[in-house]
């Protein structure tokens, strides 16, 4: 039986994604073995990340600042906008180091199976960025899932009629896979591989 200190550790490091029981043990005992100010430091830091970060109220992507660093430069295009499932695809789209448009978070994915509707994802301020910002592109980088697939079709029918080029990122990317797991060149190639949706 374990100290009660120790367990509920444990138990509240499973709650994360990806971390089953064997691994929150491992990582519950390396944190005991680690010296003290260190998992202090990783406390303090986690407690500041989940006061400091919002989301952007323009793209909905994480951010200190509102709005955030990439949509206050002035360098990129306004015009073209890649639209992400989670900021992750964002970070790792941003990471290959091509692209000089503007992003906007959806949230998600429509998904009839799991209860999402447009109404829990952000279109209606992508409608309005679209609006107001003069948009002539939306790249579409949905996950290559059936919902991201679902999703694309679904934005292709909502924003086309007003006049806005609707493109996919060439899928470069294996089926089920998703953005934030694919290394930089392979995102390059998926956004410079890019077509109109049917």
């Amino acid at each position: 039986m374990l100290p009660p200190s120790l367990e509920s550790a444990i138990t509240h490091l499973t709650k994360l994604p990806t971390i089953g029981r064997r691994s929150a043990e491992r990582l519950a005992f390396y944190l005991m073995r680690s010296p003290k100010q260190q998992v202090e430091e990783l406390a303090a830091a986690l407690v500041r990340m989940r006061e400091n970060l919002r989301r952007c109220s323009r793209c909905h992507n994480i951010t200190e600042e509102d709005p955030c660093p990439i949509c206050r430069d002035d360098r990129r295009d306004t015009k073209v906008i890649c639209v992400v499932e989670e900021a992750l695809d964002a970070i790792a789209i941003e990471s290959a180091g091509h692209f000089r448009g503007r992003y906007h978070i959806l949230g998600g994915c429509l998904s009839p199976l799991k209860g999402v509707t447009a109404s829990d994802l952000n279109f209606d301020s992508l409608h309005k960025r679209i609006e107001s910002e003069s948009v002539e592109e939306l790249i579409l980088a949905m996950n290559p899932s059936v919902d991201g697939e679902a999703t694309a079709v679904y934005m292709s029918q909502r924003f086309r009629p007003r006049g806005v080029r609707i493109t996919r990122i060439a899928l470069g990317l294996p089926m089920g896979g998703t953005l934030e797991h694919a290394d930089g060149q392979t995102l390059h190639r998926a956004l410079e591989g890019r077509r109109d949706v049917e």
